[in-house]
């Protein structure tokens, strides 16, 4: 058998080999997660509105909200909310990057905001997401630990 066809026969079968979310749902949580940033960043909701009643949200790090939280209301209320109650205006995000492979979506991103004390709170974010029809049921999140303890304090 010539090499061409060795090649070919392999990259047939390799393909065939392919778990069927390896593309099209990639494509469809990336740009799921994408819009979610934009709508955020234009002040019109944004990614939490994704996030499933039972998703399972873990902060990485050593910071006052670092840890894990089990449902939506848990992580809104106990990490989200302390941190928003220290800021006179909204977190914007400006997107890095955003990698998916299947029902996984890892969004690189930076923060900014202005603190209650007129300081800048300026923060990069590394999202490691989970999806299942269309709703995040899964997070882990790494951020600067420090730069968000010195905005709690």
């Amino acid at each position: 058998m010539n090499m061409h066809k060795v090649a070919a026969a392999l990259l047939l079968s390799a393909s065939i080999c392919l778990p069927s979310w390896a593309s099209d749902d990639a494509e469809a949580n990336s740009a799921l997660i994408q819009k979610a940033f934009d709508d955020w960043r234009a002040g019109q909701g944004g990614i939490f509105q994704l996030l499933a009643d039972d998703a399972v949200w873990v902060v990485a790090g050593n910071s006052p909200v670092s840890g894990t939280y089990r449902t939506r209301e848990a992580f809104m209320e106990d990490a989200v909310k302390p941190i928003t109650d220290k800021l006179a205006t909204p977190i914007v995000p400006t997107v890095r990057q955003i990698v998916a492979q299947g029902p996984h979506v890892v969004a690189f991103w930076d923060g900014q905001a202005t603190a209650k004390d007129g300081s800048r709170y300026e923060n990069s974010y590394s999202w490691h997401m989970q999806l299942e029809n269309g709703r995040i049921t899964q997070v882990t999140a790494f951020l600067d630990t420090w730069r968000l303890v010195e905005l709690m304090n």
